[in-house]
């Protein structure tokens, strides 16, 4: 070793046959994964909810998002190889990463433009702007620092370490998942807490910025471990030199297309003049491979749809869980928690025991199983979904009108409407089911005592006509009622007042007789009310679940005292989420399994079929998949526009299982290689391989010798 690379190792001390400085390595990784997957957990529903985008934009922006993380790495690693060197790339990017997570906690919090603090942003194109730059500066660092991280920490073990350099790996590959499980379990608790300066919201400033606070934490770690590094310095990047070895090899081909030059066995033979022998041959050992990695993307489609799609689906379920509440972006731990379990199980129990079976489980063949397990994953969201939908409410269309009517009063009401039969709401009671009509006005008839009113409907919108005690009353009001489901698993509440005179009831201020306040949004579990007219009180309580809309009555009948709860009655406008978010599992088992099978044998596959030297070449193609899968998320979603959702996951399904069979016939003629045999052919032949370039050249000198000068001026250029 030289008294050069000496002073690169830096000055760490080993701790248990460790170097001392991976231990930054591991925390800053940590931090670092915990800022990413809990900012990403969030995301969609700060889209949909804050943002206010639609479920579809809100998935595309999403996808775009997690695309662009996929593909800057390819510039990380040609900036650290060619230029900066891993640390100060790690450094440099780390700084742009948190400087987006900051932004991104900044565009999150809504009092900054919210100048009538009625608790939404007056200026939304200012943090739509806002959460834009963020997110492309996040995908900047997390993306450029992803191939750098790794290989920085491996280049800290010296080649006696061989051993803990394996384990280094392995505790590595676990921060990534222990990162991913906490974060994706403690941003959405964040999320659902409410903050705010002038007015309570939900925190999604403390969701973003917590893993903005995680990012900074995982830059100063490293930067503390920055005199014990090994720091290599940059020797050039390989895929540049392959890119650089196929442009003119394809150039060199288009100029030789003529007949009369001599043909080639392949077309990276074209190659020969400028390069060697050994890199053309190791190309063409990952051509092979990138070339079965073309149906890939398929599966990263459906698999990154766990983030969006699903978590918007678990919006309209129920969470409870006995003493556990789930919030829907929650659910998503399920993933990691999966993962840790089942890839000891698959490497120690499952696949051995297809080996005992006699049967050949090769790689090519695990990762068309976990595509099909992905496509079956897909068909239980459906299932779920067409459950789901049979729980939500029909609104009207634009033609049409709903209508409720509500009775205030202490005796029942015979009504009669058109084009229904007479039917009876009890007293302080409304009838049980919104009625649909087409009229743009109706009769309203009452049989005891006899009383009829004409009353003017509102085309596409759901209404409760309050009915007062006394019929003889000269205004009847008319209150216009949601039109869709409570956000995020809300309930949404309003109180209807029948008393004579006005009362106040806590969040919902003073209620005029015979009119009904405001809703106000109530997360799941008891609510408690307090129902005043200055010189009674009344304490009213009810339990809520997720996404109903109710109408507390206070009627007309109501009497103070201890007993004055009883009477309040609840009507049910949207009936809570019913379908259990439990019924999720199945899918992310599915799913995680296809992961499990598909994307750890994939990454082993390409590493046993890549060069000595090209490892990182067919990482970078790996992961050029998922960004690619990611854009096919957002053209389907934009392009698409399938109205009904479990129709798009049936979609979706059905195009991995027509990728899957195609992957199955490239794979019954792919070919396994051993490129460390093929290497050798071209190393212990060194001496033959000049001469063969020699001949080659010489026979390029005599086919130049027929044509012209022009021609022969471009050969000697080339």
């Amino acid at each position: 070793m030289t008294d050069e690379e000496v002073v690169k190792k830096g000055k760490s001390k080993e701790v248990c046959g460790y170097p001392l400085s991976i231990f930054f390595i591991v925390v800053n990784e940590f931090c670092e994964r915990f800022s990413y997957y809990g900012m990403r957990a969030v995301l969609v529903l700060y889209f949909r909810y804050f943002l206010r985008f639609d479920d579809d934009l809100a998935t595309s922006i999403y996808h775009t998002f997690v695309a662009l993380c996929y593909l800057t790495p390819i510039l990380g690693a040609v900036v650290a190889d060619s230029w900066l060197g891993k640390f100060k790339t790690i450094i440099y990017l780390s700084i742009v990463y948190a400087i987006g997570q900051v932004v991104m906690a900044v565009s999150a919090i809504h009092d900054i433009t919210d100048t009538d603090r009625d608790g939404t942003p007056d200026n939304l194109t200012l943090h739509i702007v806002l959460s834009m730059v963020g997110l492309l500066l996040i995908a900047l660092g997390t993306g450029g620092i992803k191939p750098c991280v790794a290989a920085f920490g491996g280049d800290q073990f010296q080649d006696h370490q061989a051993k803990q350099r394996s384990t280094f790996f392995s505790v590595f590959y676990l921060c990534i998942n222990g990162g991913s499980l906490l974060s994706t379990i403690i941003t959405p608790i964040l999320r659902g807490q409410e903050c705010g300066i002038h007015s309570q919201q939900k925190c999604y400033p403390l969701a973003f910025g917590v893993p903005a606070a995680l990012m900074v934490v995982a830059l100063v770690v490293f930067i503390i471990g920055s005199g014990m590094y090994h720091k290599t310095e940059p020797q050039g990047n390989i895929m540049l030199d392959v890119c650089k070895c196929i442009g003119f090899a394809v150039k060199n081909r288009f100029r030789h297309r003529s007949s009369s030059y001599p043909k080639r066995t392949h077309w990276m033979d074209w190659a020969e003049e400028k390069y060697e022998k050994l890199l053309i041959a190791q190309i063409k050992m990952v051509l092979k491979v990138l070339f079965l990695y073309i149906p890939l993307p398929m599966f990263w489609t459906l698999f990154d749809q766990k983030g969006s799609r699903w978590t918007l689906q678990a919006t309209t379920m129920d969470g409870n869980f006995g003493s556990l509440i789930l919030q829907p972006d929650q659910m998503q731990t399920v993933n990691p928690i999966l993962i840790l379990t089942l890839v000891p199980i698959m490497d120690s129990v499952v696949y051995p025991l297809i080996k005992k079976c006699g049967l050949n489980f090769t790689p090519l063949r695990r990762m068309t199983v976990g595509m099909f397990l992905a496509a079956m994953a897909f068909v239980a969201a459906a299932l779920v979904q067409i459950q789901i939908d049979k729980t939500l409410p029909t609104f009207p269309s634009s033609s049409q009108s709903q209508l409720k009517l509500l009775n205030m009063g202490s005796i029942p009401l015979t009504v009669t409407l058109p084009n229904n039969d007479p039917f009876v709401i009890e007293a302080a009671k409304a009838n049980a089911n919104y009625l649909t009509f087409e009229e743009e006005s109706i009769n309203v008839s009452f049989q005891s005592p006899a009383i009829s009113r004409t009353i003017s409907l509102a085309k596409g919108k759901r209404q409760t006509l309050l009915i007062p005690s006394n019929l003889s009353a000269p205004m009847w009001e008319m209150t216009d009622d949601l039109m869709a489901k409570p956000e995020q698993g809300a309930n949404a509440i309003r109180f209807v007042n029948g008393m004579a005179g006005a009362v106040n009831v806590s969040t919902f201020g003073s209620i005029e007789y015979s009119s009904a306040s405001n809703y106000s949004l109530i997360s799941n579990g008891k609510a408690t009310f307090t129902i005043t007219n200055g010189a009674n009180t009344c304490e009213y309580s009810r339990e809520f679940g997720f996404g109903s809309s109710y109408t507390l009555l206070i009627p007309s009948h109501f009497a103070w005292g201890l007993t004055c709860s009883e009477s309040i009655s609840g009507v049910e406008d949207i009936q809570p989420n019913s379908f259990h978010m439990g019924w999720q599992i199945p899918q992310y088992f599915l799913i995680t399994c296809g992961e499990v099978v598909f994307s750890v044998t994939g990454l082993e596959f390409s590493y046993s079929q890549a060069p000595s030297n090209m490892k990182a070449v067919l990482q970078a193609g790996w992961l050029f998949t998922v960004a690619i899968g990611n854009f096919i998320v957002l053209i389907v979603a934009e392009i698409a526009q399938i109205e009904e959702q479990w129709a798009e996951f049936v979609l979706f399904a059905s195009l991995l299982v027509a990728v899957c069979v195609i992957f199955s016939i490239m794979a019954y003629f792919y070919t396994y290689m051993d490129p460390a045999e093929i290497e050798a052919q071209f190393t212990d032949n060194g001496g033959k391989e000049e001469s063969d370039k020699e001949e080659l050249q010489m026979q390029k000198k005599d086919v130049v010798d027929h044509h012209n000068e022009d021609d022969e001026a471009k050969q000697t250029k080339m």
